[in-house]
Order: C-alpha cells, then sequence, then structure tokens
C-alpha cells in the first residue's frame, strides 16, 4: 500500500533540495523513469526533463520553500495535494497549488498540477 503522505513529502522535498544531484536523485527515487509531469507552465517527460524542470523553477523562486498545504487525500494509486511557496517565516504563501498524482509502483507516473494562487 503507497503512503501518500511520504510520497507528497518527497514530492516537496524535491523542490527544495536546491543540490542539483541530490535533487537528481531524489527525482530519480520519487518518478517513473518515464513520468509525465503537467502543469500550467510546461509539460515534460522523463525524469531528466522533470529534473531541469524544477531546476529551471528553482532558479526564478530562489530563497523561498515549498509546504504541503494540508491533509493528503489518496486511494487506488491516486493522490491529490495542496502546496505552499512562501518566504522563510512568512504567514502566507506567495503561492499555492494542487497537484494530482497517479502511482505506479510506489513511484509518480504522472502529475497534474494545478496553479490555485500566483504573485502578480
Amino acid at each position: 500500500m503507497t503512503d501518500y503522505t511520504a510520497l507528497a513529502q518527497g514530492y516537496i522535498d524535491v523542490w527544495n533540495e536546491t543540490d542539483a544531484d541530490k535533487r537528481r536523485a531524489l527525482v530519480e527515487e520519487l518518478f517513473t523513469p518515464e513520468a509525465l509531469f503537467t502543469d500550467p507552465i510546461g509539460s515534460v517527460r522523463g525524469t531528466a526533463a522533470i529534473d531541469e524542470f524544477i531546476g529551471a523553477a528553482q532558479a526564478q523562486f530562489a530563497g523561498l520553500e515549498f509546504s504541503l498545504g494540508g491533509a493528503v487525500d489518496g486511494h487506488h494509486d491516486q493522490a491529490r495535494f495542496m502546496w505552499h511557496l512562501s518566504a522563510p517565516g512568512a504567514t502566507e504563501p506567495l503561492a499555492i497549488g494542487f497537484d494530482v498524482v497517479v502511482v505506479e509502483d510506489g513511484r509518480i507516473e504522472r502529475l497534474l498540477g494545478f496553479l490555485d494562487k500566483v504573485p502578480s
């Protein structure tokens, strides 16, 4: 049985890992080799492309941190969760997103991301 909360936290950890080698290893551990990642900003396939996408986004959000925005809900190899992007110590997130993942053998096979709040 998949621990959806641990999977979602692993996803948050990937976004917060700024060391390129460590981030790449986390991406390869968390996602299937041909995983599809789609959100309003882009769509990429495969761990190398996902890692590059995250690295590019991190450059835009330097100094900000991702966190889970509440409880993770999952069943039948799929889960949904909210995330927040905030400055350290801030009480209000700059961005809020909602992601849905499809899981295969305990790893993310597909991620569908939505942005609920974005900075102006």
